[in-house]
């Protein structure tokens, strides 16, 4: 039988690989000096976007395959996933932009006139072409987080915010943390804007691509969408700057104007933990695995991440796809 074992950090990762141990019969126990998933972190401020062919424009193939498998995982755990789709416009003088997109992505077919109007009735007042991405899905982030917490709690797994040095196996998903351990971890700021707007609807995610300022903006009902992100590299946390937020803001307003209109309910900002190729990596250094360097791609990820992690606790596997060898 597998030892217990500690997982540092309980954001989106440790929570994901905690809840694949507890699955498989293992005792967690989570260590995290944040109280809760909402005192600090950068799962708190995620858009919660399960896009995998979306991210594809930029993105490595990893990303894209790995990230299909997310969406069924979230909704076996019995998070509420909305499967509607994302659409990605841009401004009329952008429109090339599209036209990229298009050729660098899979998994969409272009849409127009009384089609897009009935998928999003608001976007085709001023938009008259789209990429509709049919099979992405998003959650709430924030409701995630708090449900796998809430589920791994009632089966038994501990939380502390401080505890004595393990002496079993830990699995090391502290992000930008853990640099004390990954030197090549890089910080990788982005800024966010919650808004709430009485006359504006979505369904789905909406990118609109700009050649400086890319936005995506998630719906969260009750008329209240997230605004993000921002992408500046930098390990800087908790400070959004005036001009990124004018730029988030101004960026809405081009996709509809209704949006210069709606009240700010929040703006924050943190950093990304990201290794120089922005793929995520399982590196073992001793009787530690680190679970770190997910970039953008937390949600999208971290359960394919948890599996391969789960694996090489319980010994299904000794070098899952994106182990990493170290050289320290």
């Amino acid at each position: 039988m597998t030892e217990a074992v500690t997982i540092r950090g309980a954001g989106v990762v440790g929570l994901c690989v905690a809840t694949e141990l507890a699955a498989r019969g293992v005792a967690v126990t989570l260590s995290d000096p944040a109280p809760g998933p909402g005192a600090h972190g950068c799962s708190w401020w995620a858009g919660g976007m399960l896009a995998p062919f979306c991210e594809g424009f930029s993105a490595e193939e990893p990303v894209v395959r790995l990230g299909q498998e997310a969406a069924d995982w979230w909704a076996a755990q019995g998070v509420a996933v909305i499967r509607r789709g994302s659409l990605v416009v841009t401004l009329q003088r952008d429109r090339r932009e599209l036209d990229l997109f298009a050729r660098r992505t899979k998994g969409h077919r272009p849409v127009t006139g009384a089609e897009l109007a009935a998928l999003e009735p608001h976007l085709a007042e001023r938009h008259d072409r789209a990429l509709f991405f049919e099979t992405e899905a998003h959650i709430d982030p924030r409701a995630a987080l708090l449900h796998l917490r809430r589920r791994l709690e009632e089966a038994g797994a501990r939380f502390e915010q401080t505890g004595a040095a393990p002496d079993g196996p830990v699995i090391d998903c502290r992000g930008l943390a853990a640099r004390d351990s990954l030197p090549e971890l890089r910080g990788v700021k982005g800024e966010m804007v919650v808004l709430r707007s009485a006359d504006m609807r979505l369904s789905r995610p909406v990118r609109l691509l700009h050649p400086r300022f890319p936005l995506y903006i998630v719906p969260r009902g009750d008329g209240v969408f997230m605004l993000g992100a921002t992408q500046i590299e930098s390990g800087e946390r908790g400070r959004a700057s005036a001009r990124s937020v004018m730029e988030l803001l101004s960026a809405a307003y081009a996709l509809h104007p209704a949006f210069g209109e709606a009240e700010v309910l929040e703006i924050g900002a943190d950093a990304r933990p990201a290794f120089p190729d922005n793929l995520p990596r399982l590196t073992r250094k001793g009787r530690v695995i680190h679970v770190n360097g997910l970039f953008r791609h937390g949600f999208l990820l971290s359960p394919a991440l948890a599996r391969m992690t789960a694996a090489m606790v319980t010994g299904e596997t000794a070098t899952p796809e994106l182990a990493h060898e170290d050289h320290g």
